[in-house]
């Protein structure tokens, strides 16, 4: 169950729908049994809705939890319900993409969360005197705010965040507690970052320096910034390298899993979505609407192409630039097993080679005998 409104709060089915952003979407109240309108407290999963919360069907696997589920209102394609047996004690929801609106539904609810925030800057923020701050902005306590930062109307700072100089914040944007936005950093409209997650910190740039002593580096200051694109999401302790001398780019719609690592100088196309440790290596490029599932790895200078889609655990090491599917892994297998697997694909070069010239020697033979 996920109630967000209290009873007192809760709002009428058909009320809420008119409020919620359907924009493209179609979708209408059916209710042939006549059922009173339910008063809507939150969402819920088929299997434990309650009454005063709506479901949604996105997976057919799920129909048989229609016969039982107490959701007040449940979200259902057309396919479903010429499925379902009459009586049943919800109003349905007829919309052909029900996920979507179920999604479009969480933004309405958690957007009513944001709206008890109260927007205020709390005594115990620090914010330095050039900063330009919008209206309507909330500052947590702890939070710093440093020299000439620009902060849109609408956002959200949360406790402990610290905003580095010269930072810029679009309008609508939350970041959560204890962020950190390093110096010369800019962050588009509408954008969430969650709590422990960096931008900016210096790229891993070091030049060999023997003049001190052999095996020495010396450190290559980090000079270029992250500009960040409007509706990014970036999830929680994930880190995001500022540029060398160009700058480290996040475009619109760029959706980052908690706990990723960008490297300096990288690209990242629009709406490419990335899942949970993934690693993106220095002056990499990913072009736009590409998927990396969780840990998924790209070496650095690689680029991808747009509508790339790399599975979970694959490494690229190379260029991309056909759309489509790539996987790259080692299936797993008992320890033993993967030890003399992992032994003979080491020899392949050797064995592919020795093929080769016994192929040149059965080439030659075949001469002689004609």
């Amino acid at each position: 169950m996920t109630t967000v409104l209290t009873s007192s709060q809760a709002i009428a089915l058909d009320t809420l729908l008119t409020q919620v952003d359907t924009k493209g979407l179609s979708w209408e109240i059916v209710n042939p049994q006549g059922l009173p309108m339910p008063m809507i407290s939150g969402i819920g999963a088929l299997g434990d809705a309650t009454q005063e919360e709506i479901g949604f069907l996105a997976n057919p696997k799920f129909f048989s939890l229609l016969a039982s589920t107490q959701a007040g209102a449940v979200i259902l394609p057309q396919r479903a319900i010429d499925l379902l047996s009459t009586p049943h004690a919800f109003i349905i929801i007829h919309c052909e993409d029900p996920y979507l609106l179920y999604a479009r539904i969480t933004q309405w609810f958690d957007q009513f969360r944001l709206n008890t925030i109260q927007r205020v800057i709390d005594a115990h923020a620090v914010v330095h005197d050039s900063a330009k701050i919008g209206k309507n902005v909330a500052i947590a306590p702890l939070a710093v705010i440093g020299a000439n930062v620009e902060i849109g109307d609408n956002v959200i700072i949360g406790a402990g965040a610290v905003i580095g100089e010269r930072v810029k914040i679009g309008h609508n944007s939350h970041i959560y507690a204890n962020v950190t936005l390093y110096h010369d950093i800019e962050i588009g409209e509408r954008c969430i970052i969650h709590s422990g997650t960096v931008i900016g910190a210096d790229g891993f740039g070091f030049a060999p320096d023997s003049t001190q002593e052999q095996g020495a580096w010396c450190k290559i200051a980090q000079l270029g910034r992250v500009l960040i694109g409007n509706d990014v999401e970036i999830g929680a302790c994930t880190t995001v390298d500022r540029g060398a001398l160009n700058d480290t780019i996040i475009a619109n719609g760029v959706k980052l899993d908690n706990q990723i690592m960008i490297g300096h100088n990288c690209k990242i196309g629009e709406h490419t979505a990335m899942a949970a440790c993934v690693g993106v290596a220095g002056s990499s490029t990913v072009g736009k609407r590409c998927t990396i599932a969780g840990a998924g790895m790209l070496s650095g200078h690689v680029t991808l192409g747009d509508d790339v889609h790399i599975s979970g655990a694959s490494g690229v090491i190379s260029d991309i630039s056909k759309p489509g599917r790539y996987t790259g892994m080692w299936p797993i297998a008992e320890h033993s097993e993967w030890q003399k697997n992992a032994a003979a694909l080491s020899n392949l070069y050797e064995l592919r080679r020795r093929v080769q010239s016994l192929e040149k020697t059965l080439a030659k033979l075949s001469e002689q005998d004609a």
